[in-house]
């Protein structure tokens, strides 16, 4: 395989993963420099999401109509140009606005970036390439707190924002270089629509669950916004039922393996989507330790999740892509309920190795899962296949962080008190026992299910029921 293009596809992913979690341990310095209060910055968090969620949809569009290189170039360039407005900032509203450019950026960085993977790799090497662009994802939101905290702490909070200056653009440079130009555009009209719906289907839905769980609005706010996605959503539905060419083919959603891949990676993303948000908050919270010492401590599951980028086709072809994932997702769950048990008393090596496993566990899922999805998809429907996946990916995640949000907020009101380490541990098993209910989509998958993805020497035998 070549790995210079999932390499170089990653290091943009990379970028755009690490600067929207670098900015949560920076909120307070951010705030008291332009002259605004915490809570209402998150307003900043929320706008970049509402962004993604808007655009991703089109993506795939875009990359058909201009060609997917230049697609994932120009979206380089506008993430770049936004982090710079981040930086140059002096207001709530301008740094909300810059916020909104680099989602801009960022919506087209992650499913093209991903279309342009699946169109330059074999099939039978895709796992291998997966593994590599699947590391950004992974250590990303693990990788962020610490290096915000050091950065706004030693130097400036701008410098988290104008460091993606020189990353960006070796990124655009490597792109030109190494990319391919395999894209023919093709002359498909751009459902005006079905892109006004999806985009009210999925912002409502990402802005409604943010302000639910960071209140920075009222939130009966969050709920009417809610209740609009949810609306946009059914209409969008309906609408891509009748027409020739939906900006999203819900069509795809007939094949048992993209479907399964689909719904069960995203039931298993509702828990890891609220571990970034769990875990340094009881590490600090709970156990009274600083962000850039929780940082440190959440690091170790980077390294897990680096790990399993080695011989992950191997590991996929001897056991089958069904057994792996229905395996990994209940093992992955345990490793998610066993931080409710950790205490300021657990000793910290158990702890460390407990992160350790979970980061190569959720890895190896993430992998496989994210390969499995394309399998057989006939290569004229990639495009459409990738935001679809890039969509409900960042949907799931919104919801594990509104949940983790709610459960927390419930604990407390029902015991009374304020938060306690208790509450942690709490929402750690129910975010744990929901992740858990992903092994009853992945059971139903055939054994042969994504053998096309398989080296032919690697190939598992699979025994025939007659």
């Amino acid at each position: 395989m070549n790995r210079i293009i999932p390499l170089v596809l990653a290091v943009a992913l990379f970028m755009e993963q690490m600067d929207s979690n670098v900015i949560s341990t920076s909120l307070a310095a951010i705030a008291a420099d332009i002259g605004t209060s915490p809570i209402a910055l998150k307003l900043a968090l929320t706008s970049y999401l509402v962004s993604l969620a808007v655009f991703i949809p089109v993506s795939g569009w875009m990359a058909d109509r201009y060609g997917a290189r230049n697609v994932f170039r120009a979206a380089i360039a506008v993430f770049v140009i936004g982090s710079v407005a981040c930086a140059a900032s002096n207001s709530l509203m301008s740094f909300v606005v810059a916020r909104f450019l680099q989602g801009m950026g960022g919506a087209m960085m992650t499913p093209v970036g991903r279309l342009v993977l699946l169109r330059s790799t074999p099939r039978n090497q895709l796992v291998n390439a997966m593994a590599w662009l699947a590391i950004p994802s992974m250590v990303g939101p693990l990788v962020g707190p610490p290096v915000g905290g050091f950065i706004t702490t030693y130097f400036s909070w701008h410098w988290i924002f104008l460091i993606n200056v020189p990353i960006g653009l070796a990124g655009i440079w490597f792109a030109t270089k190494y990319l391919p130009v395999l894209d023919v555009p093709l002359p498909r009209k751009l459902d005006v629509t079905g892109f006004i719906l999806s985009g009210l289907a999925m912002s409502g839905v990402v802005f409604g669950l943010s302000v639910v769980s960071l209140p920075a609005l009222p939130p009966a706010v969050g709920i009417i916004t809610l209740g609009v996605g949810l609306l946009s959503t059914a209409l969008y539905i309906r609408h891509a039922k009748r027409v020739e060419n939906p900006l999203l083919d819900l069509s795809l959603f007939q094949n048992d393996v993209f479907r399964i891949s689909v719904v069960g990676g995203s039931l298993f993303r509702l828990g890891i989507g609220a571990i970034p948000f769990l875990l340094p908050l009881m590490l600090q919270l709970g156990f009274g330790l600083d962000p850039f010492q929780s940082g440190m401590i959440t690091f170790v599951s980077a390294i897990g999740a680096l790990l399993m980028k080695f011989g992950a086709t191997r590991v996929f072809s001897r056991f089958g892509f069904r057994r792996l994932l229905m395996f990994g997702s209940l093992a992955s769950a345990c490793f998610i309920i066993l931080n409710g048990f950790f205490t300021p008393q657990t000793p910290m090596t158990l702890i460390l190795i407990a992160l350790l496993f979970g980061g190569f566990l959720r890895s190896m899922f993430f992998t496989g899962v994210n390969a499995l999805g394309f399998a057989e998809i006939p290569d004229d429907k990639t495009s459409q296949a990738t935001p679809i996946s890039a969509v409900a990916q960042q949907v799931s995640i919104a919801m594990g962080v509104a949940l983790a949000g709610v459960i927390l907020e419930l604990s407390t009101i029902i015991r009374g008190s304020v938060l306690q380490l208790q509450d942690f541990h709490i929402a750690f098993y129910i975010v744990g026992a929901i992740s858990a209910l992903a092994f009853f989509s992945f059971v139903k998958l055939k054994p042969e299910a994504g053998q096309e993805l398989y080296e032919k020497k690697f190939a598992p035998k699979v025994k025939k029921i007659h």
